[in-house]
């Protein structure tokens, strides 16, 4: 099974926190150049903070500029069935490879609430649908055999795991085997090469905003059978996503990353936590520390 590399695409901003479509279109194109799929409108495509019509809009120009390059996946999921639908079917109109639907988020859920919730999206499109399960950010929870009993469903393709447990990983990977055409996506970063051992389809990356060839380095060098390269690039990876992670929330600090680096990408949406120059002197120091940043842009 050939893997593929998605990179959870950041939404920027401008100074006066509308949307940056030009600035967005030019990571979109960074990404497809170095070899990424993409995905938009997810957690570190701050879709919390969008409206209905900013998210239809930036998949638009995001398919648009992809112009059949790369895979596009979009999520749609919000905490009602009714409002999913409404966004998967204008996503379905722009035409993408899938829709990803987040776990509900505010409502809590049952394993019955949840297994309706994406049977009745799944049957609203004919895109295929992919669950996403995050819940350390949406307090619900995909257990395994719910995931089970939704692979079954014709038009739900497979799962994201964001959820950074391996077991949970394990656990989905397991349904993957038993039940075909059901494909697994890893969301942690450390995790990449692994889950491409154990038989994911792929991963969802939030840290390939920051380095988008390294991910593309694992997923290749994977694809081509050169274990050596891909554990080197794994390293570098992981060895980046360690240092960063232990700043704070992994989302911002990867937008904000990405913003020392080219400051188009703009700053997140009130009433997300305002810029430290403290904060940014450690990430500046770190990006240097990776070989991300030159010492002269810190």
């Amino acid at each position: 099974m050939t893997k593929e590399a998605f990179v959870a695409l950041v939404t920027c901003f401008n100074d006066d926190e509308t949307v940056n479509y030009a600035a967005t279109r030019a990571q979109v194109r960074r990404q497809v150049a170095a070899g990424n799929n993409i995905m938009c409108a997810g957690t570190n495509g701050d879709f919390t903070a969008l409206t209905f019509d900013e998210k239809v809009r930036l998949c638009a120009e995001v398919a648009e500029e992809v112009d059949g390059k790369a895979k596009i996946i979009v999520n749609a999921g919000m905490p009602a069935t009714f409002e999913t639908i409404l966004l998967a079917k204008e996503f379905e109109k722009i035409g993408v490879e899938g829709i990803a639907v987040i776990t509900p988020f505010f409502i809590q859920c049952t394993q019955d609430g949840m297994i309706r919730h994406f049977s009745t999206v799944a049957d609203a499109v004919s895109t295929p649908v992919y669950l996403y399960d995050i819940p350390a950010r949406t307090q619900n929870h995909i257990e395994p055999e719910t995931a089970k009993t939704l692979a079954s469903h014709g038009n739900i393709a497979g799962i994201k795991d964001s959820g950074g447990a391996q077991d949970t990983l394990e656990a989905y990977l397991q349904v993957s085997k038993e039940v075909p055409g059901f494909d697994v996506y890893s969301g942690p970063d450390h995790l990449v090469l692994w889950s491409f051992q154990n038989g994911a389809k792929g991963c969802i990356s939030g840290l390939g905003n920051v380095m988008p060839e390294t991910l593309a380095d694992i997923t290749r060098a994977f694809n081509a059978g050169d274990t050596a390269a891909a554990e080197k690039a794994q390293e570098a990876f992981g060895a980046f996503r360690k240092d960063l992670y232990t700043l704070g929330y992994p989302p911002a600090l990867v937008k904000r990353s990405l913003y020392l680096m080219d400051n188009s990408v703009g700053a997140s949406r009130q009433p997300a936590l305002l810029p430290d120059p403290e904060q940014d002197r450690k990430i500046a120091a770190l990006l240097v520390k990776h070989g991300l940043m030159a010492e002269a842009n810190a």
